[in-house]
């Protein structure tokens, strides 16, 4: 069957707003270290005005940054995800048109302000993210249709769907009315937690691909053992066991890839000026969507994940510089089965 589009990626189409802060200055957001909080527009500008510098303006959100990544290594790719009416919504448009993003699937709302997440990066790396989300709740289930995913091959759709279910319903009952397969990406263990048994019905009703990192499957599966990188060969067989392939990323620690009998410990690629952890899951499964959708043995798939995540790790934000982007296909496309 021929395709128009490898891949479909679903979700918040959400202008990123980074920015490198001290540890000392999460005293003054609200909620914990790590993780993704929601936020209002007044206390959005609160903290914004409070940076140390002028922060990066970035496309991201989590199936967008899958899809931006997908894109530029090569895969035909468009987004399903709402867009507001401000500068914003206009500018990530028009960058993820210069990616190679189809964008005529992109739905509008006439009057909100775009999506937006302050991404706080800390000198460990580790973000900290505050969002508000403007046109991206806008968005009905009776908006979308099985036309949003015509001629595609594959539907990614990230996790912080699930917190609307009626919606992530409509979206993976919609992909599959289209004839795609559809994979999901767990996005965080609060979402696990807010929605695990209707993530196991999903399972069992069949998902061609999904993405955990350790927290969201130690979530998952709480019964089985979670003490070091070892121990999650475990969740990655269960999740494959409901028929699908299975990914649980473990940072710097690699990854565990299962499908049917066959499970492969994927090696992580050592980084030593790594900056900003803020995307390198996603750019991970965009690196294995390219292999997996190009029919790459696992172990390949994987070898290309690790690469395009640890670069991603090397520059502030969750988007690889276009100056990068020639360097990232000659080193992975040595992973391309038959060199």
């Amino acid at each position: 069957m021929q395709h128009t589009f490898d891949l479909i990626g679903v979700g918040a189409p959400i202008m990123d707003i980074v920015a490198p802060v001290p540890e000392s200055f999460l005293l003054h957001v609200p909620g914990a270290k790590g993780g993704m909080v929601m936020v209002e527009p007044d206390e959005m500008e609160q903290i914004v005005a409070k940076l140390p510098a002028k922060p990066l303006f970035t496309p991201g959100g989590s199936a967008a940054n899958t899809t931006f990544n997908a894109a530029r290594l090569g895969l035909r790719t468009a987004f399903v995800g709402k867009l507001g009416a401000d500068d914003l919504a206009r500018l990530y448009r028009d960058r993820f048109a210069q990616a190679g993003v189809h964008t005529g699937r992109f739905k509008h709302h006439a009057e909100l302000p775009n999506a937006r997440c302050l991404a706080l990066t800390t000198p460990d790396a580790q973000r900290t993210m505050r969002t508000c989300l403007g046109a991206v709740m806008s968005l009905d289930p009776s908006e979308v249709h099985a036309r949003d995913f015509e001629g595609t091959r594959h539907v990614h759709i990230e996790g912080y769907v699930v917190f609307n279910q009626a919606l992530a319903d409509a979206f993976l009952d919609s992909a599959r009315a289209a004839g795609a397969t559809v994979g999901l990406s767990l996005a965080s263990f609060e979402v696990v937690g807010a929605s695990r048994e209707w993530l196991l019905k999903q399972f069992k009703r069949g998902l061609a691909l999904t993405f955990a990192n350790e927290d969201e499957a130690r979530t998952l599966f709480p019964d089985l053992p979670a003490k070091g990188p070892e121990d999650y060969a475990a969740h990655a067989k269960r999740l494959a066991e409901f028929g699908g392939t299975a990914a649980v990323t473990l940072g710097k620690d690699g990854a565990w890839i299962a499908r049917g009998q066959e499970l492969h410990r994927i090696a992580p690629l050592a980084v030593t000026d790594a900056i900003d952890s803020n995307g390198a899951g996603d750019a991970w499964a965009a690196g294995f969507l390219y292999g997996y959708l190009k029919d790459w043995s696992l172990p390949a798939a994987g070898a290309l994940a690790s690469l395009v995540g640890a670069e991603t790790v090397r520059h502030l934000g969750p988007i690889i510089p276009d100056t990068h982007w020639a360097d990232v296909h000659r080193r992975g496309m040595q992973h391309k089965p038959g060199k």
